[in-house]
């Protein structure tokens, strides 16, 4: 098993000191639920504090918490569903699922438009239909797949997006939605599983866990790190939030790898200060603390 060297981390993206608003990553965040509110929040929370503008689309009452919250997030549009495709084109890349709901219904498989996805009254069934809507009308777009959206996903989906998604699931997620057996198995056994799946879908993994196996059809690392403190409701969301910021300006392997020894980092640098009593804010807020050590200790750049 080969660990991540964080001499990788060279490779990132750096805003030039004469960059303007918007040359930095433009990212659309699709999710929450009536539910779920702050699973989505913490993933802009994150995401805000890496690139230059977020858009951010969810159910009616999680955009009107985030018009309240708009002076934490001056570079943010709030996005109807229903305006989703607008802001699409304009993105660097879109995160879906935070947040988002899942169902035990049967799905029947029919093809929705935007309105009418949006007024269906089961939120899994529209985690289903946006999901499929969306991947399959825009392939071309960098996508990071998480939670609700890929809980309810056909994994032959990914198949039409040619290696331009990552997935982040848990090994129950993976079990769900890959019927791959690795639940309790041994390290190596789950990383070849998880490579099994990479090749046959192109795409990137992150298997989330005590060590993260992160595999694309070419690469494979494992992060290392991290504490019990990390296994809170939202560490989640922020993870997946910091990857796809990373993935608006970097090859989606480099930013899914990248954003999971940051975010493990961020983790134990919490653990030094209050042991394992720590949140998915607090380390939404320690993340960028964590990347400037890490990126200037190996670069330099002056303007940091």
């Amino acid at each position: 098993m080969q660990q991540f060297n964080p001499q990788a981390l060279k490779k990132l993206y750096v805003p030039p000191a004469n960059s303007h608003k918007g040359q930095n990553g433009k990212l659309l965040i699709i999710g929450g639920s009536q539910l779920f509110h702050a699973a989505s929040l913490w993933a802009l929370t994150i995401a805000s504090k890496v690139v230059d503008m977020v858009f951010y689309s969810s159910v009616k009452e999680n955009n009107e918490i985030v018009h309240e919250l708009k002076k934490e997030f001056h570079s943010g549009i709030i996005v109807p569903r229903d305006d989703i495709e607008s802001y699409i084109d304009e993105a660097d890349t879109v995160l879906i699922g935070p947040g988002m709901m899942r169902t035990e219904s049967g799905i029947k498989n029919q093809e929705l438009g935007i309105k009418q996805i949006s007024n269906l009254e089961d939120e899994g069934e529209q985690s289903y239909y946006l999901t499929q809507y969306l991947l399959k009308k825009y392939p071309k777009k960098k996508w990071v797949i998480d939670a609700g959206a890929l809980q309810m996903m056909d994994p032959e989906w990914l198949l039409q997006l040619k290696g331009n998604v990552v997935i982040t699931p848990h090994p129950e997620e993976f079990e769900r939605v890959f019927k791959g057996g690795i639940k309790r198995q041994e390290m190596g056994i789950m990383e070849e599983k998880v490579k099994e799946v990479a090749e046959k879908y192109h795409c990137t993994i992150l298997l989330k866990g005590e060590k993260d196996i992160i595999c694309s059809p070419n690469e494979t690392v494992i992060v290392s790190g991290g504490n019990a403190g990390m296994t809170k409701g939202g560490t989640g969301d922020v993870l997946a939030g910091l990857i796809a910021a990373l993935a608006c300006n970097n090859d989606l392997f480099l930013a899914t790898a990248a954003g999971s020894y940051f975010n493990k980092k961020a983790g134990e640098a919490l653990f030094q200060k209050v042991g394992y009593y720590f949140n998915a804010s607090d380390l939404a807020n320690e993340i960028p603390v964590v990347m400037k050590k890490e990126i200037v200790s190996l670069t330099k750049f002056k303007q940091i």
